[in-house]
């Protein structure tokens, strides 16, 4: 099960979650309304290479990521979306496109927009597509340590 790894690490450091199952779904719209969390507080994994390094952007499913916003913002000569087949070997307990956003467990930097900042709580992908984590996102910053910067935009 995908969500297993991700629930020891939250439990070894004493990380209060709930894991929501639902019925499969694809799309962050899909998601949203399957579980009836808002679009808000569904925290999408966006995997960028930077300047050729694999990293995540994790921005709220209601937004996409600006590319030439977080460029700017990391001072970086070439931001690119990452495709699937560049990256699915390095989440190999993960089905594709499911990762949650913890970079810290997969070595990669992690980069949240700021707009996810702004509610209490936070939901994304457990590594599957039929199961959430939603957690504070407090807890989720300790963890994780993002850099939060502006670079999303509406979809």
């Amino acid at each position: 099960m995908p969500v297993q790894m991700l629930k020891e690490y939250l439990d070894s450091h004493l990380v209060k979650y709930v894991v929501i199952q639902h019925s499969p779904a694809f799309t962050m719209q899909e998601i949203a309304s399957a579980t009836h969390i808002p679009g808000q507080e569904l925290a999408k994994t966006v995997i960028v290479q930077i300047d050729g390094v694999f990293a995540m952007a994790v921005v709220p499913a209601s937004q996409r990521v600006d590319l030439e916003q977080l460029r700017e913002a990391l001072g970086a000569r070439q931001v690119t979306l990452a495709g699937e087949r560049e990256f699915k070997d390095r989440f190999p307990d993960c089905e594709p496109g499911a990762m949650p956003p913890f970079g810290n467990l997969y070595e990669m930097d992690v980069y949240v927009a700021d707009t996810l900042t702004e509610d209490e709580e936070i939901a994304f992908n457990a590594g599957s597509h039929t199961q959430l984590v939603r957690m504070a996102y407090r807890d989720f910053a300790r963890l994780v340590q993002p850099q939060v910067m502006r670079f999303a935009v509406n979809a």
